[in-house]
């Protein structure tokens, strides 16, 4: 017989709680996060249909921070950094994910494509805590994820590179949320017409 998983949020979180003290915390959430996915029906039970993009903060302590995202259609997060490791978790829709590299101060351009991965519900995808990465949802829904971060990502200072010349300056998150807002936005107008 299969064992059917249920995902409830206040274990997941005692259990990632527990895991990061463990010796290899990253390793032990994202196998947390991998048998709480593999069912995303599940996950939305617990955490609600998505219905529009944004970013809810599920748990947040200086070891560990949970994050419900919801990327809106066709939306895409510039280059940005952690400096802190993360695992990504898919429960709807899908994430492309392009990785980038620094490269010389003499080079044309400060960063260069270095990879990238498409995520689907389902799977699991660990981020290093140097990784800079730019994220897209090309579809025209809603694509939703449960982002981990081994640190306090909140409090975090981190740095993003602009999309059209790819020059780093300090993160922006009052921008961030004003692109959530527009996707939103937009959803809007896409329901009415």
């Amino acid at each position: 017989m299969e064992r059917r998983i249920v995902f409830d949020l206040d274990c997941f979180i005692t259990d990632c709680k527990a895991a990061m003290g463990s010796g290899n915390s990253q390793k032990a959430i994202r196998e947390l996060l991998r048998e709480a996915v593999s069912d995303p029906c599940q996950v939305v039970r617990a955490l609600g249909e998505p219905t529009k993009a944004g970013i809810e903060l599920l748990y947040r302590s200086d070891e560990l921070t949970v994050i419900n995202l919801v990327w809106g259609p066709r939306m895409t997060a510039m280059p940005h950094n952690h400096h802190m490791w993360a695992v990504i978790g898919m429960y709807g829709g899908r994430e492309d994910n392009i990785f980038w590299r620094t490269l010389p101060e003499d080079a044309r351009w400060p960063l260069e494509a270095a990879g990238a991965s498409a995520l689907m519900p389902g799977d699991v995808c660990p981020l290093g805590q140097d990784i800079i990465h730019s994220v897209t949802n090309p579809l025209c829904k809603l694509t939703s994820a449960i982002h981990i971060y081994g640190g306090d990502f909140v409090a975090q200072r981190r740095e993003q590179w602009e999309e059209e010349t790819l020059r780093m300056r300090p993160y922006d998150q009052a921008e961030a949320r004003r692109r959530f807002e527009e996707a939103n936005h937009l959803m809007e107008l896409a329901a009415a017409a």
